[in-house]
C-alpha cells in the first residue's frame, strides 16, 4: 500500500519510518526544503534513538522518501496523513489548527484517486468533522473518508512504542476508512495489538484525555512529594506503596520539576478550552496545568535555597546538568531546566549547563547560560550543581572529581538519581525532591 504523510517532523517521521518498515511505501512530505535535503542526506531534523538508522535503511530499499510536492507526494496514495504541528495558539491556548486546515485544502485541490485522510495531529473535537467539510468544499470527485488515527509515542522510545503498541486508536464510521486503515494495520493487526474502532469525535477526545490523565498522575505525585518533605516521609517508597495497586499502575509516578514537552502542556490547554467551549469545565485539569506551571519555578526556589536563600545566592553559580524535558530526545519545548534557569539568573546567579543532545536548541531558549562541553566544565566553581534531567550519562558522576571541581560540594537532585546517604557520604550538602 502506498501512505502519503504530510508533515516530516517528529510524529510524522518517525511513523513514516515505521510503516515503511512494515513494507509499505511511504512517501513524507514537508514545504520546508532544506528539511528534505537533509532527510535526502541522512540528517534526521530530531534527536530520536534508531531514527537515523531506520530511514537510511528504508531509503536504501526503496519503501521510503521524501518530497516538497504535495500533489505528487499524495498521488496513488490509499491513505494520507496529516501529522502536521497543532501548537497552542498564542493568546487563549486553544489549539492552532491552521496548519491542518491548510493541509486539508491542498489535499482536496490535488487529490487525484479514492483516499482516506487520516488525521494523525492531535485535535480538538470536532476537528475532523471540519477537515471533511474544507475537502469536500473543494469540489473533488474522488471518494475519501475522515478517520482519527491519535499518536501515543514517547519520546526517546517512539519506535518501540509505534511498532509494539499499547493499542491503535481508529476512529471512524465509515466502511471504506474501517478497510483501508485495516490494510495500514495489518502488520500490527497480525501480531495481536489491540485495534480500538470507535467514532471519530471520541477517538479525538481519547489522545487529550490521555495526556491529561498521565499529566495529573505527575501532578499528583509532585504534590505528594512536597507533603513527604514537611512530614518526613519518603516520596519513592510512596511511589512503590501506591503503584503496586493495580487500579493504580507504577507508571508517571515519579516525582521531579513538573511535566514538559511537546504533548502535556499544550494538551492539557487544548482540552481545558475544549471543555470552557462546551461549558463543561474540568477542574481537576484545571488545577493540574496551573499546579506544574508554578512547579518549575519552584524547583527554582529550591536551588537559591541550597545557595544559601536569595540574599545569599546572588553572584554565586549553579551548574545545570540536563536541559531537554525529558531524556534520549533534544526536545526543549516547555522544558522545566527553563523555569529553573531563568528563576536563576533573575536571583543574579550566573549559570552554567551541559545537555548531551539540547544544548544547540537551548541556547537561544537560555540566553543567559553558558553552555559547556561536559558535566565537569559545566561543574567547575559551581556553588551547587542542580541535576535537572536524568541523563543515562549523570547516573554515575565522580563524585570525587566533582567535589575537586566545584567550589562547593552542593548537590540538588531534582530526579532523584542518586541515594541520599551515598552523596552525604562523599562530602555533599544534598537535596532531592520528596526525600529528607
Amino acid at each position: 500500500m502506498k501512505i502519503a504523510m504530510v508533515g516530516s517532523g517528529y510524529v510524522g517521521l518517525v511513523s513514516g519510518a515505521c510503516f515503511a518498515d512494515f513494507g509499505h511505501d511511504v512517501v513524507c512530505i514537508d514545504k520546508d526544503q532544506s528539511k528534505i535535503d537533509r532527510l535526502h542526506d541522512g540528517i534526521m531534523p530530531i534527536y530520536e534513538p534508531g531514527l537515523d538508522s531506520l530511514v537510511e535503511s528504508n531509503m536504501r530499499a526503496g519503501r521510503l522518501s521524501f518530497t516538497t510536492s504535495l500533489s505528487e507526494g499524495i498521488k496513488d496514495a490509499s491513505a494520507i496523513f496529516i501529522a502536521v504541528g497543532t501548537p497552542s495558539r498564542r493568546g487563549d491556548g486553544h489549539a492552532d489548527l491552521s496548519y491542518v486546515y491548510q493541509v486539508a485544502q491542498e489535499i482536496g485541490e490535488n487529490l487525484a484517486n479514492d483516499a482516506v485522510i487520516v488525521n494523525k495531529s492531535t485535535v480538538p473535537v470536532g476537528t475532523g468533522d471540519e477537515v471533511e467539510r474544507i475537502i469536500a468544499d473543494t469540489g473533488t470527485s474522488q471518494k475519501f473518508a475522515v478517520v482519527s488515527n491519535p499518536e501515543f509515542l514517547r519520546e526517546g522510545a517512539a519506535i518501540g512504542d509505534f511498532k509494539h503498541p499499547d493499542r491503535i486508536v481508529i476512529g471512524t464510521e465509515d466502511d471504506f476508512g474501517r478497510e483501508v486503515m485495516r490494510e495500514v494495520y495489518r502488520p500490527l493487526f497480525l501480531n495481536e495489538s489491540p485495534i480500538l474502532f470507535v467514532d471519530r469525535r471520541t477517538s479525538e477526545l481519547i489522545k487529550y484525555a490521555a495526556n491529561a490523565f498521565l499529566a495529573t498522575k505527575i501532578t499528583f505525585i509532585n504534590e505528594m512529594a512536597d507533603l513527604c518533605e514537611k512530614v518526613g516521609a519518603n516520596v519513592q517508597d510512596v511511589s512503590r506503596g501506591i503503584g503496586m495497586d493495580g487500579r493504580i499502575g507504577p507508571k508517571f509516578l515519579h516525582a521531579g520539576p513538573g511535566y514538559g514537552g511537546s504533548c502535556f502542556p499544550k494538551d492539557t490547554l487544548a482540552l481545558l478550552k475544549t471543555a470552557e467551549d462546551y461549558d463543561s469545565p474540568t477542574r481537576i485539569v484545571e488545577a493540574v496545568v496551573a499546579v506544574n506551571e508554578s512547579r518549575k519555578r519552584a524547583m527554582g526556589r529550591k536551588v537559591l535555597d541550597a545557595l544559601g536563600g536569595l540574599e545569599a545566592a546572588r553572584g554565586k553559580k549553579a551548574a545545570l546538568l540536563g536541559l531537554t524535558f525529558k531524556p534520549n530526545t533534544d526536545d526543549m519545548r516547555d522544558s522545566p531546566a527553563i523555569a529553573v534557569a531563568q528563576t536563576l539568573t533573575d536571583a543574579g546567579v550566573k549559570v552554567s549547563a551541559y545537555d548531551p543532545e539540547g544544548m544547540e536548541i537551548a541556547k537561544p531558549l537560555m540566553p543567559d547560560v553558558t553552555m559547556c562541553s561536559d558535566p565537569y566544565e559545566a561543574i567547575k566553581d559551581a556553588d551547587a550543581t542542580v541535576i535537572v534531567t536524568e541523563w543515562d550519562a549523570f547516573r554515575a558522576l565522580d563524585l570525587g572529581k566533582m567535589k575537586e571541581t566545584a567550589k562547593a560540594p552542593v548537590l540538588v537532585d531534582l530526579r532523584n538519581i542518586y541515594t541520599p546517604a551515598d552523596v552525604r557520604a562523599a562530602g555533599f550538602e544534598y537535596s532531592s525532591v520528596g526525600r529528607v
